[in-house]
């Protein structure tokens, strides 16, 4: 095989993964923003504050009690299997999950006895009951996410689709919708955790089934996936490895872990940036401020899901790359996948913008002043894509520790300009907050990355893929707003021709941007699912 079909079968599977995950992407958005939807036309404005404060702070304590694992488990399995050592996967599951579990355990403890203290924290002491509920299903959560990280670094996507972006959100809106029916608030906490039981039972028998398929001896050879070789340019060999002792320094705990706690501490970082808003919307400008500020955000999580459809089919191939030194590889996976970030995301930030008081009024009358909100969201979101995923590409450099002040940074201008903006203008300066945030964690790996290792992901890809979202995602909606306002009926027209021009471009574009690879069943050399 030549370095190029080596390289584009690679941009092939990672296409398709992130077509899967894309879809489920798609589908889990709109279940969560149905979730939100019935939680704030069924309760209360002040109700739904509460419950968006108190699972805030349940998502913040699993990302503190995962301890890194879920980035550790894709990077060291996805190295192992690239240098044949599959035989080697069971030490670091048992590395990595015993301690989590553990520490989800010791963690859901501390949640149930500081409920108390974390409800006057965020300012609603109403949340004690919440809290006190949701602290026992933190193990849940815990072992979903790391199980379902072991399976992406098969390239096993399904799992995580099935069970994280529909299941899960699935169950949740109809225990919700439930509970709304009945009129009464007491269940609404156990409606919203209650799936996370079955889904932590579903990922984990999912993860030993994929594990059992792809363990092997050191050279892939009974059972397992065989070792995924340099490209023939490679500058230079991946070192060797022997039955003995493949993978042996990859599976020791001290290194996992010296890799997996600053990710975890970056996860926290990364978590706290996007709630932490709500925390101290809720603590400085009330519960109904709140709601409107975390409506307005349900649409960045819709362009969350589109970036980690793409970021979970790459964060295993660029692993595995820059496990045989396949640095150009690496770099242009890097370009690919910005292009297609750009566009995944662009087409929904974009109408946002224009339609942002139309969108608005999902979630009722009350919500429509959060329409500036978005309008911030949105922009920030836009920026977000265009300099692509290079936190991501600094982790699988095996720069934890830089990536973790680079994310510790943004945290902070996060909370400093909460603290500045809240009090004077409510959920606006928290979304103002948010974007300066975001700047700061965007702009800093890729200035790293391009003085250490000359990586961007500036080039033709960019350019052609941001023009065509600006023409269809931009300038068509902008067309319909002036010729028949912002209404529905505009939306709809704007959204579908914009869609059918966007798609003709596309498959235009398909060879320059390398979208080829979704047309085609072709892997790269190693086996493994798409």
């Amino acid at each position: 095989m030549s370095t190029a079909e080596y390289r584009r079968a690679g941009l092939g599977r990672v296409a398709r993964g992130s077509a899967l995950n894309m879809g489920g992407a798609v589908a889990g958005a709109l279940v969560n923003l149905g979730i939100v939807v019935a939680v704030t036309r069924g309760f209360s404005a002040d109700t739904a504050g509460v419950l968006f404060s108190a699972t805030s702070v349940f998502l913040i304590a699993s990302a503190v009690a995962n301890l890194g694992t879920s980035n550790g488990l894709v990077y060291f399995l996805a190295r192992l299997r690239a240098r044949g050592a599959g035989h080697a996967a069971p030490r670091v599951l048992r590395t990595a999950l015993v301690p989590a579990v553990a520490a989800s355990v010791l963690g859901g403890a501390a949640m149930f006895a500081l409920a108390d203290d974390l409800a006057a924290l965020v300012g609603e002491p109403q949340a004690e009951m919440y809290l006190r509920l949701l602290a026992a299903f933190l193990p849940f959560a815990v072992v979903t996410d790391a199980a379902l990280a072991a399976t992406r670094a098969y390239h096993e996507m399904r799992a995580g689709v099935l069970l994280e972006k529909l299941g899960r959100p699935l169950g949740q809106l109809v225990l919700i919708s439930a509970v709304a029916l009945t009129g009464g608030a007491g269940l609404l906490t156990v409606a919203w955790a209650g799936p996370y039981l079955p889904a932590a039972v579903l990922a984990w028998w999912w993860m030993h089934r994929i594990v059992a398929r792809y363990r092997g001896d050191a050279s892939g050879t009974s059972g397992g996936a065989a070792p995924v070789p340099a490209p023939p340019d490679s500058p230079a060999p991946a070192r060797p490895r022997t039955a003995a002792g493949a993978g042996v320094e990859e599976a020791d705990p001290r290194t996992f872990w010296a890799f997996s706690l600053p990710r975890s501490v970056a996860s926290i970082a990364q978590l706290g940036i996007q709630r932490i808003g709500i925390v101290l919307v809720a603590a400085l400008a009330g519960a109904a401020e709140a709601a409107v500020f975390t409506a307005a955000t349900r649409f960045m999580v819709a362009g969350q899901f589109a970036a980690q459809a793409l970021q979970f089919a790459a964060e295993p191939r660029l692993a595995e790359m820059l496990a045989v030194d396949d640095r150009r590889g690496a770099n242009t996976l890097y370009r690919s996948g910005t292009a297609w970030l750009i566009c995944l995301t662009w087409p929904i930030f974009l109408p946002a913008i224009v339609y942002a008081p139309l969108l608005m009024q999902l979630f009722g009358p009350r919500y429509t002043e959060g329409a500036v909100v978005l309008v911030v969201i949105s922009l920030a979101q836009l920026l977000s894509a265009a300099l692509g995923m290079g936190d991501l590409v600094l982790t699988m450099t095996g720069r934890t520790r830089l990536n973790l002040a680079n994310n510790l940074l943004a945290l902070a201008a996060d909370v400093a300009l909460c603290l500045l903006l809240v009090p004077w203008t409510g959920a606006t300066g928290a979304a103002a907050a948010w974007a300066g945030a975001i700047a700061v964690r965007k702009v800093l790996p890729l200035v790293q990355l391009m003085r250490s290792h000359g990586l961007h992901p500036f080039d033709r890809r960019w350019v052609l893929a941001a023009v065509s979202c600006l023409v269809w995602f931009g300038g068509v909606p902008l067309l319909c707003a002036f010729a028949v306002g912002t209404g529905p009926v505009s939306f709809a027209v704007a959204l579908t021709a914009g869609s059918a021009g966007f798609l003709a471009t596309l498959w235009r574009l398909r060879d320059p941007l390398e979208l080829d690879g979704l047309l085609r069943r072709g892997t790269a050399r190693g086996g493994g699912t798409d």
